[in-house]
């Protein structure tokens, strides 16, 4: 897709290359269309290649042939691809729809999208704020962005798609060839690296599975994008371990349930059951915390608004110019969590005070006072005490030898608040529980422990989605409201190595998806719906697997239930981690092993290890070479990266980190343009005009 030249005789070109052409490829595209009129004065054309096996626009992950079962895990009234009043940016805001608003406009006729099938048709007529769109539905939505953002270049500037895989960029001196699978090459003055998710080689531990499924002829999938996993060798009435509960193992259940002719209806009696194909195999589910994702919220906020109070930017940024080092788990964890229980009980006390005994003053007074670190320790069970999933939410015992006594009065003293000031059990948050819901429980009987699971996830889907319990609303703004105020400090050369390790890549967006980023609630309920029916156990906490050579099956446990189970299929539900160098892209392994790119290790004293991610500049994305210069032709973006990544797309007037970095690198991209332009002698006072927006069909393929 192109403009047309306006004259005969074409001016010179700079080419500029995004591989990857998905939503943050798209994002930023848009974002140099916006920013042309200000940065580009040359006369010359610019062309912009976008390179992407998948259709530009969605990409991989959002293509639309996929099942049309598989859903985001937002609701429709949360996404939004465009900029807005709360975007601190450079460049200006150019609004535009939400999906909830795009759907509007495709009801009214206001846009057109090819003609797609009844199914997805009537989810567009029916879709509402509170919806939970199909894949297939933000497929359209991202496709008619490209094309929006498109539409919205000049005459000056030409958009070719090229549908291949970018295996190689070699450097030519003044430019850089990217070779491509198809054969073909392309010359780019500047390439834009934003290839979104990708997986890795297998590790040892996931290597030695693959091998022992091999010689047994079992089955074994490491992890992986479950949606894209060829599940069909996994036959009806085979017995499956799934070590993870998070959103890659919701997307393999509803493929090997629904997805195969099984069946959900609801009663007369209001409860949801599933009626079996015949074609589902007996999944045994497990994991760390031994329970799914918290699911999406869908209470709205009665109380007082929400705001920040122990971790503000104001303090962030205090933290880091008076602190001589930074760890997450020790100087800034225990604000966040502190602001998640403020957030939490204030929307309790203020939005239901007929669910409390006491004013919010008097609680607050009182919960003002509570050490922060105290409260990652405040449990009415004391064999639950660790509030994060490698026990590093407080200090080490050493640290706390001096205090920890102090700590261990304030960890009572907001237990009794609570238990005093809060009516019903089920209001009472404490963070261990939260964290680790299942305890220390030991349950002997499997039975037991499928009763055990089914009421924890029933009772959570209560307390996320019944008015009376808008509170948990209150825990999920403020927990995201300190991920956006971490962002802010997050490139700061002050995190220890081991802190940026162990926290900053390790747990804490983990945590942060295990509270925030769930299922839409009606897939818990489906989950318990096929316990019931037989299809899906519960295995419990700390699950353990284990390839059994003498037996030549897979057998697995946890530390909830000394019962333990055999099967002849595993599946590792789970994302793979990040390690450009082991990527299974080939463009990112040659990247480093070129060393035009460098994988990240941090280092300070005795600890030095790698975060996995391809280091670049935060100022403006340049990528780091191996000889210790960023390059000043090649950027990146992405969750391979080393900068904050949360995100695509965004909820709308959230000041998003990922338009942010968009506005960014695209700014920095026509910067270093027009010096090229300059130094080719081709610098002129022209500026395009600025663009309208045109209407654009969706793109489907």
């Amino acid at each position: 897709m192109s403009h047309a030249p306006t004259s005969l005789i074409d001016p010179p070109e700079f080419q500029i290359a995004l591989i990857g052409g998905g939503p943050r490829g798209a994002g930023v595209l848009e974002r140099l269309g916006a920013n042309i009129p200000e940065l580009w004065r040359s006369g010359a054309r610019i062309v912009i290649h976008v390179i992407d096996p998948h259709p530009a626009g969605p990409g991989r992950i959002w293509r639309f042939a996929q099942s049309p079962l598989l859903k985001l895990n937002s609701m429709a009234a949360d996404v939004t691809m465009f900029t807005d009043e709360s975007s601190t940016i450079e460049g200006p805001v150019r609004p535009g729809p939400s999906l909830i608003e795009w759907a509007g406009l495709v009801n009214a006729g206001d846009i057109a999208i090819p003609r797609v099938d009844a199914r997805l048709r009537q989810e567009i007529e029916n879709l509402s704020p509170a919806s939970f769109p199909t894949r297939r539905l933000q497929s359209l939505y991202l496709s008619w962005f490209f094309a929006d953002a498109v539409g919205l270049l000049p005459e000056t500037v030409t958009v070719d798609v090229h549908r291949a895989s970018a295996v190689e960029t070699v450097d030519d001196g003044p430019t850089h060839r990217i070779l491509l699978d198809d054969g073909a090459s392309i010359t780019a003055d500047i390439v834009l690296y934003s290839l979104g998710h990708t997986g890795t080689e297998a590790e040892p531990e996931h290597a030695d599975l693959i091998d022992f499924a091999r010689r047994r002829e079992l089955f074994y999938l490491p992890p992986a994008f479950t949606a894209d996993a060829d599940t069909r060798p996994i036959v009806p009435g085979q017995r499956v371990i799934v070590r993870g509960m998070g959103l890659a193992a919701v997307d393999l259940t509803v493929l090997l349930t629904e997805g195969r002719g099984g069946r959900f209806d609801r009663g007369n009696d209001g409860v949801l059951r599933y009626t079996a194909s015949g074609l589902e195999p007996r999944l045994y589910f497990g994991s760390r915390r031994g329970v799914p994702y918290h699911s999406k919220i869908s209470s709205t906020l009665v109380g007082e608004k929400p705001e920040a109070r122990y971790f503000t930017p104001a303090i962030a940024r205090s933290l880091e110019e008076t602190l001589p080092a930074l760890d997450l788990g020790v100087d800034v964890w225990p604000l966040i969590a502190k602001d998640m229980l403020w957030g939490y009980y204030r929307e309790l006390f203020t939005g239901h005070p007929d669910r409390v005994e006491s004013s919010w003053d008097s609680f607050a007074r009182a919960f003002d006072r509570l050490d922060p670190r105290a409260l990652l320790l405040a449990s009415p069970h004391a064999e639950v005490h660790d509030s994060t999933p490698r026990g590093h939410a407080v200090p080490s015992s050493d640290d706390l030898a001096s205090d920890d006594t102090l700590l261990a009065r304030d960890a009572q003293a907001f237990v009794d608040l609570v238990e005093a000031s809060v009516a019903f059990a089920d209001d009472r948050l404490f963070l261990p529980e939260l964290d680790r819901p299942l305890g220390a429980a030991l349950v002997a009987d499997p039975g037991e422990l499928q009763d055990l699971v089914r009421d924890y996830i029933r009772t959570d889907l209560a307390l996320r989605t019944r008015p009376e319990h808008s509170a948990t609303l209150g825990l999920f703004i403020a927990l995201l409201t300190s991920l956006f105020t971490l962002s802010d400090i997050i490139d700061s050369p002050k995190w220890t190595a081991q802190s940026r390790v162990r926290d900053i890549h390790g747990w804490w967006l983990g945590y942060f998806s295990f509270i925030a980023s769930g299922p839409p609630a009606h897939r818990l309920e489906e989950l318990v719906a096929l316990s019931e029916a037989g299809v899906v156990e519960f295995l419990g906490a700390g699950i353990w697997v284990e390839a059994d050579e003498d037996a030549g099956i897979f057998r697995a446990g946890s530390a909830t239930t000394p019962v333990t189970v055999t099967a002849s299929a595993l599946v590792d539900a789970r994302l793979p981690p990040t390690a450009i160098s082991r990527s299974d892209n080939e463009l990112l392994r040659s990247l480093v092993a070129s060393g035009a790119g460098l994988e990240e290790v941090v280092t300070d004293g005795a600890f030095s290890a790698s975060t996995g991610r391809l280091s670049v500049r935060q100022l403006d994305t340049r990528i780091l070479g191996a000889g210790g210069e960023h390059s000043s032709r090649l950027y990146a973006i992405g969750p391979y990266t080393n900068s904050p990544f949360v995100g695509a797309f965004s909820r709308p007037r959230t000041n998003a980190i990922s338009f942010r970095e968009n506005d960014k690198v695209a700014r920095a991209i026509l910067r270093r343009l027009s010096e090229l332009a300059e130094e080719g002698g081709l610098d002129t006072p022209a500026r395009p005009a600025e663009a309208t927006r045109p209407a654009h069909p969706a793109l489907i393929d």
